[in-house]
């Protein structure tokens, strides 16, 4: 079976979240079940692009609303991600350094999807494309429904959704730049009076799956606005949880962070790697280490993080050290950043994406905090479990899938309801007193390093979905 992946993200080429780590890391164990499964996206112009060689496999054009477009389709040339990687490269709009945030995001992602559809249409045609969110959400439409694209038709189509918040909503101007296609199914386009791209492409595709299970069911009643949509197309959805790739997230063979260990050695382990991440910065080995990874939004509950921190220092005394690592809304930053007077010597953020720390901060950690008001599967929860680190999160999407609280049967994390300040801050006294418990703590670590979330067990799930549309 030949599986193209469409995205707008693929980890290392180019990434701002959990969707480029699921590309990189899916097709990868797919080509080791056999599968011949792919990734195209759009040329990020990133270190990866830069750092790496490449091989021209396609020159072509397409008009684009009243101008005519030229794009080249490149190829990562050693193959060394497992799986062929290769690029749409469109002058001026797609070659740019961020992966999302302009105000030409329509258009750019407009285009990036019919340059896929060209080069598909002159290429090798695959079995199955696999679309992943609104930014390659009308290809399926278009397979279907424009008069170009009609010997694609066949082609059977999966759409998984890493986060139904964002939608690709566009003005209905900007369907001119669209390729002529049968009105009559316009409809398909719409959704609440504008052109949706996710709800286009949950109404067209065979099978659609969410990357959790949990968060499925939570679609049919809290999907910004699409809920009826899900409602209606519910035969069609289910959910796949996520994997992580464990030859990169491996602490016993990780070579970002100080001291390698496994489950057998993780005590000795995680005190090296958190006396290292303490010096770094300036805070006490002895005192439990809290750690916050993610983009610093609304979704993550990020706005009640100093709040949080704050008040938990307040009640319990300065018995703990907290690092924050990620980015995002400069109000939040602001936030995070005018409490670090007050906490000196026991808090620090970094507003920054930093792969190589995140790695150090999974290893040297005692607890994760994730307070999620939104998480359709999370990822960072899985690699800190890899890592012997507690997680802390919210019962909601793929949390609530992954993490079973410690006082329930064979439980190893901590867990709560609603996102408020007080429930936030009475899990960080719960992870307090847990940590007093050494015996415990260690007990849990071992458990939740031997869980197996590999993507190894995941990919069968695609296999099996994939087999009931071909």
């Amino acid at each position: 079976m030949r599986v193209i992946h469409v995205s707008a993200e693929c980890y290392p080429m180019a990434k701002a979240g959990g969707l480029a780590d699921v590309v990189g890391a899916l097709p990868k164990y797919q080509n080791k079940m056999g599968l011949q499964a792919f990734v195209v996206m759009p040329m990020h112009r990133t270190s990866y692009l830069i750092h790496h060689h490449w091989d021209t496999v396609y020159k072509g054009s397409f008009s684009f609303g009243n101008q005519t477009i030229d794009f080249t389709v490149i190829k990562e040339k050693a193959n060394e991600l497992g799986f062929e990687l290769y690029c749409v490269d469109i002058n001026g709009l797609l070659d740019r350094t961020q992966i999302y945030g302009y105000d030409d995001d329509d258009e750019r992602y407009l285009a990036f999807q019919i340059a896929v559809l060209e080069w598909i249409l002159h290429s090798q045609m695959p079995d199955l494309i696999h679309v992943h969110d609104h930014h390659a959400g009308l290809i399926p439409f278009m397979m279907q429904h424009c008069f170009t694209y009609k010997q694609l038709s066949s082609l059977r189509t999966i759409l998984t959704i890493h986060n139904a918040q964002y939608q690709g909503c566009m003005d209905w101007s900007k369907a001119k730049l669209l390729p002529a296609y049968d009105e009559w199914k316009s409809g398909l386009l719409e959704w609440n009076h504008q052109i949706n791209s996710l709800a286009c492409a949950l109404k067209c595709v065979n099978k659609v799956n969410t990357v959790s299970k949990n968060y499925m069911l939570e679609l049919m009643n809290h999907a910004n606005g699409l809920e009826h949509l899900f409602q209606n197309e519910r035969n069609k959805c289910t959910g796949i949880l996520n994997g992580i790739d464990y030859q990169v997230w491996n602490p016993e063979h990780d070579e970002s962070i100080q001291t390698q260990y496994d489950s057998s050695s993780q005590e000795f382990g995680k005190l090296e790697n958190k006396k290292q991440l303490c010096f770094q910065f300036g805070f006490d080995e002895n005192l439990p280490l809290f750690i916050f990874i993610g983009r610093l939004v609304f979704e993550k509950s990020a706005d009640l993080l100093a709040a949080t921190i704050e008040t938990a220092f307040e009640k319990f005394g300065k018995e703990f050290n907290f690092l924050v690592l990620g980015n995002g809304e400069s109000k939040i930053e602001s936030t995070l950043t005018s409490i670090h007077e007050k906490c000196f010597g026991y808090y620090h953020s970094k507003f920054e994406f930093n792969e190589q720390l995140s790695h150090q901060m999974y290893a040297g950690a005692d607890f994760l905090f994730m307070p999620s008001r939104v998480e359709p599967c999370g990822l960072n929860q899985l690699y800190a479990m890899r890592y012997g680190t507690i997680p802390m999160v919210r019962n909601t999407g793929g949390l609530k899938d992954t993490v079973i609280d410690v006082e329930q049967e064979n439980g190893y994390g901590i867990t709560f309801e609603n996102v408020s300040i007080d429930e936030m801050v009475l899990s960080i006294k719960r992870a307090l007193e847990l940590y007093k418990n050494s015996p415990m703590v260690n007990l849990l670590r071992k458990k939740m390093m031997t869980i197996n979330t590999s993507w190894e067990k995941r990919t069968a799930d695609y296999t099996e979905l994939y087999d009931s549309v071909i």
